[in-house]
């Protein structure tokens, strides 16, 4: 079998063996920047607000200081690793060069278990929009559509794709700014700090770490489009770093302003809390909820999309790698996409919406993320060791910087594990059918090091 190699065709590159069908270099750092936006912007327009019924506004707001401290350090850390290791395999690959072949694999299946559990999540709070704006729309119906309707969009080639993420994302970032434009004048700041100021006491900060998280979960994604990058060396850096900061703004602005406008309680438990907000304010049938309502989808259809396409690389890689059956590699000639890697994910995605249970598979998937966090730090410390002299064109502070990361994301575990306790053991479940694969299949037909990652040593020349 031949080595993979990087040729170029007018403004695009391709990666691949010369006989096969393979991924095209097209993505600059603007789509990055998209992919990275989009991936997370659905979290400002539904999940985060069951957060103000673990802890209320104040407790959700504590709870984002770790976590934004977490994410801060963590992508500035992720930079490093997807700048050295651009591969389509993300976190699977880090771990892999890191800790080994076992390990490279557990890190693919906690990426898996965070982003094929977000997408029905995800299509669960598009259905609630659609519902919510045409009550004789059913709200199942409507998210299986949606989440159909994507995978089908992601099967005509990543330029598409990017082109779209970047389209709706643009429009998505239109509606929080028209949001909160709408908001502003109406702003309480009593409303904000009302007593009781945490409901559920300092137990309550704790809970509501995970909808905390839900501001900047799934931004690790964009690592995952590092093979379509035309300069991935050069260009994931200013993507995540751009995303970064304008998530920051955004999950401050909406958590705040959400709260000071309206009784918190009206949004703890909806999968709608922005144009709920507003129509306390403005009136249901006002033209700002009616408009938000609907901006809302592009959100949510911006993050749906754009972990589509993260939970198809992942398992493609996986696959290629020899992690998973090979058929899930397969590239469609035509198109350059996974297509099996897009399908069969997806339909597990859509059993697990079937269940319309937005929290708990909001939470199964935020346990896989931060295994995933975890690992993939642990990764960049070893790898700090072990290959001193690897090509590192995004270099983090190191140690303090990785190290500040990985005491939050200890954090971050420690406080799930003690206020989601209950849904631990539907994550263990999935890890024990994952271990006994990866013992019993996953692990006979796994290609040599060198041929995995010769791809990246085109790079360095």
């Amino acid at each position: 079998m031949s080595n993979p190699e990087i040729t170029k065709t007018g403004t695009e590159q391709t990666v691949g063996s010369n006989d096969k069908p393979h991924l095209v270099r097209v993505l600059r750092p603007i789509h990055l920047w998209a992919l990275a936006v989009g991936l997370v912007i659905s979290g400002n327009y539904f999940g985060w607000s069951y957060g103000f019924g673990a802890g209320g506004p104040i407790g959700l707001a504590i709870a984002l200081i770790p976590v934004t401290i977490f994410y801060v350090t963590f992508i500035l850390s992720y930079s490093e690793l997807a700048t050295a290791i651009p591969h389509a395999g993300g976190p699977s690959a880090y771990a892999r060069r890191a800790l080994g072949k076992f390990w490279g694999y557990m890190n693919g299946v906690s990426c898996l278990i965070e982003f094929v559990f977000a997408p029905p999540a995800i299509a669960l709070a598009v259905g609630g929009y659609i519902h919510n704006m045409f009550p004789a729309f059913p709200l199942m119906t409507a998210a299986i559509v949606a989440f159909l309707f994507f995978i089908f969009i992601n099967y005509w080639g990543i330029k598409m794709s990017a082109t779209f993420e970047l389209i709706v994302t643009v429009v998505a970032l239109v509606g929080l700014a028209i949001f909160w434009t709408l908001a502003l004048p109406h702003f309480e700041l009593g409303r904000v700090f009302q007593e009781p100021l945490l409901p559920n006491g300092y137990a309550g900060i704790m809970a509501a770490v995970p909808f905390a998280i839900w501001f900047y979960l799934a931004i690790e994604g964009g690592a995952m489009a590092a093979e379509e990058m035309v300069d991935p060396q050069k260009d994931i850096s200013k993507g995540f770093l751009s995303g970064m900061a304008t998530l920051l703004v955004m999950a401050i602005l909406t958590l705040f302003l959400t709260a000071g406008i309206a009784d918190y309680k009206l949004v703890e438990a909806v999968d709608f809390p922005l144009p709920m907000a507003l129509s306390a304010v403005y009136g249901e049938s006002s033209w700002g909820v009616i408009l938000v309502n609907f901006i809302g989808l592009f959100g949510l259809i911006a993050s749906l999309h754009g972990i589509i396409v993260g939970y198809s690389r992942q398992t493609y890689a996986m696959a290629r790698t020899g992690y998973l059956p090979k058929f899930l590699a397969y590239v469609h000639p035509k198109y350059h996409t996974p297509v099996w890697a897009l399908i069969l994910p997806g339909f597990v995605g859509l059993g697990a919406a079937y269940t319309g249970l937005t929290d708990i598979v909001i939470t199964i998937a935020v346990y896989g993320s931060v295994f995933m966090y975890l690992l993939s730090l642990v990764s960049l410390f070893v790898l700090r060791t072990k290959e001193p002299n690897l090509h590192r064109p995004f270099k983090v502070s190191y140690p303090v910087v990785p190290a500040v990361s990985l005491v939050m994301a200890v954090f971050c575990l420690v406080s799930m594990v003690n206020t989601s306790f209950e849904v631990l053991k539907w994550v263990a479940l999935v890890y024990v059918v994952a271990i006994a694969y990866y013992f019993v299949w996953g692990n006979k037909n796994i290609r040599p090091f060198e041929e995995e990652f010769g791809v990246l040593d085109e790079l360095d020349k």
